[in-house]
């Protein structure tokens, strides 16, 4: 049988497939705690897959994924991470803005990653199902804000669009994670702990699992607030 493009048929199908993407898009959400189930391989590799495709700076695909099984190797980040985390906690606790690099800290913040806090979900984290621990040959992607003087973003270009296509496929799959970058705070010390090549960087840890609960809706501020026409302080862009 021939489609003929514009049918009822096809534009039914090209409906239903646009409101799947928009529903894997909309409850994505940022998972912490997750039931006992085990993550097979198979599903794992299915997720990496699908990820491949993710754009990247000319198709170079400077990603590597360590697929960390070894709970011992797991128990290591925890004192990598914890120096981050502590320091995260006073920040919020101080109403700023952790680790950001624009508004000088009020607090003493090397005093403060020396003290120990609680930061929810890093022990869950870490014993998830599944952890990948995603990292990017910086030989290969190109960063044309090199020579700014600020902290560079444009590498990420190259990397977390992989990233978020394992969350993306991860959530086809029933299954849901986190993506978080506090490990990248020890990075020298995770590249011995996972032989990674100094010019690898750490991008990211991300634990999956099934969710003990699935979100169905995510708190997001409208377009309007953050989309705007010509200028910065141009009129929102609405509907």
């Amino acid at each position: 049988m021939t489609l003929v493009l514009g049918s009822s048929t096809d534009l039914d199908n090209g409906y239903r497939l646009s409101m799947e993407l928009s529903e894997v898009m909309r409850t994505t959400f940022s998972c912490r705690q997750w039931t006992d189930e085990p993550v097979d391989d198979a599903t794992i590799y299915r997720i990496l897959d699908n990820a491949r495709f993710a754009p990247n700076g000319g198709n170079r695909q400077g990603w590597h994924v360590t697929v960390v099984k070894d709970r011992a190797i797991r128990e290591q980040f925890k004192p990598l991470i914890k120096p981050a985390t502590n320091q995260y906690v006073a920040q919020v606790a101080a109403g700023e803005a952790p680790w950001n690099t624009i508004v000088p800290s009020a607090i003493d913040l090397e005093a403060e990653r020396s003290i120990d806090k609680n930061f929810p979900g890093v022990n869950e984290m870490i014993e998830a199902p599944a952890v990948l621990v995603i990292s990017v040959d910086l030989s290969v992607v190109c960063s044309f804000d090199s020579i700014l003087d600020r902290v560079g973003v444009i590498s990420g270009a190259s990397i977390y669009p992989f990233v978020w296509n394992i969350l993306l496929a991860a959530r086809e799959e029933g299954l849901a994670g986190v993506l978080t970058t506090y490990l990248s705070y020890a990075e020298a010390e995770v590249q011995q702990l996972l032989g990674l090549p100094e010019h690898y960087a750490v991008a990211a840890m991300v634990p999956l699992g099934h969710p003990v609960k699935q979100l169905t809706k995510l708190k997001r501020n409208p377009v309007e607030d953050f989309a705007n026409i010509d200028r910065f302080d141009g009129a929102p862009f609405t509907a």
